[in-house]
């Protein structure tokens, strides 16, 4: 195997990935001829075929299976090579590649867009997800630079950095019943239905938590793995929900969705900025994650403690 291509690799990871040669054409921006001809070149090198072709569905063989697990080794080591080198350079150019779990996306946006006018060199890719251990797999396989989200499991070898608050909220419709009472007993959540996330999110990670602790066992009607369908739900009046603040900032300024002061709400986790022990940081990654360390607090502080206030004195 000693004429396989960097190349050839790349290509090969990208059809194993979308399980496709005309999208994982589309992806690297190749004609399908042209993936098709390095996958063959691949196989011929290797001597074993890597994908199973019956009909228009393709899938991996088993040594296309364990081939794999190499060639994503192989390109990861590339890459690290390549920041190191860059480090001496000092290069803030290239393309970042920043995984993120879905809520960090109401306020990320914003702050990459300042970063980028200060780096414009820069070429930041956002990569979201709902699912905490469908982002940790992508930081290990080196597909994200670093992540954005809440702090990760300590199994994992990982170096999470907060850099700010995260408070979590129950909110509920404009009218409900529950904004009569300026801090509603815990008990009042068992006589309202709930809408919640789907098992491994990190919001229903924190609610599961929150009523353990308090030994409550409310009525779950819905799970729903996406913040914009529960607002939509709690917003036509199917029930109350807990949710990022961050998430419903732009209801809550609006008036559709208002806070529900229940005892020891928010229930405040922090947000992290996380990245692999073993990985060597790019310049544009390291500008990144400093950037994110000196500004993104104030930013979010600023927003939090507004909505929070407003909320509180449209009570009294």
């Amino acid at each position: 195997m000693r004429s396989v291509t960097f190349r050839q690799l790349r290509v090969f990871t990208e059809v194993a990935k979308q399980l496709s040669f005309s999208r994982a054409a589309e992806a690297l921006h190749l004609s399908p001829p042209a993936v098709t001809m390095q996958v063959k070149e691949l196989e011929s090198h290797v001597g074993l075929p890597l994908f199973e072709r019956p009909g228009r569905q393709i899938s991996l063989t088993m040594a296309g299976e364990y081939f794999l697990v190499y060639a994503k080794r192989l390109l990861s080591t590339l890459k690290d090579a390549d920041n190191v080198m860059a480090r001496f350079k000092r290069v803030e150019t290239g393309v970042l590649t920043i995984g993120l779990i879905s809520t960090a996306g109401y306020f990320l946006p914003s702050l990459l867009a300042r970063f980028q006018a200060e780096h414009p060199g820069i070429d930041v890719r956002l990569d979201v997800t709902g699912d905490m251990t469908e982002l940790l797999a992508r930081l290990h396989n080196n597909e994200v630079d670093l992540a954005v989200m809440g702090r990760p499991p300590k199994e994992y070898a990982l170096r999470a950095e907060p850099f700010a608050g995260h408070p979590m909220v129950f909110v509920c419709p404009s009218g409900h019943p529950l904004l009569g009472v300026g801090h509603p007993p815990l008990n009042a959540l068992l006589l309202h239905p709930l809408i919640a996330r789907e098992h491994g999110s990190e919001v229903r990670h924190v609610l599961d938590g929150y009523l353990r602790d308090r030994r409550l066992a409310p009525r779950i009607v819905m799970e729903i793995a996406s913040n914009e369908a529960v607002k939509a739900s709690v917003m036509a009046g199917l029930g109350i929900s807990f949710l990022s603040l961050h998430a419903v900032a732009a209801e809550v300024r609006s008036g559709l969705l208002h806070i529900v002061d229940f005892e020891d709400t928010p229930v405040m986790r922090t947000w992290n900025i996380v990245r692999e022990v073993s990985k060597v940081l790019s310049p544009a990654a390291e500008a990144f994650r400093y950037f994110v360390m000196e500004q993104a607090e104030a930013l979010l502080a600023g927003v939090d403690g507004a909505l929070l206030s407003g909320q509180s004195n449209q009570r009294r």
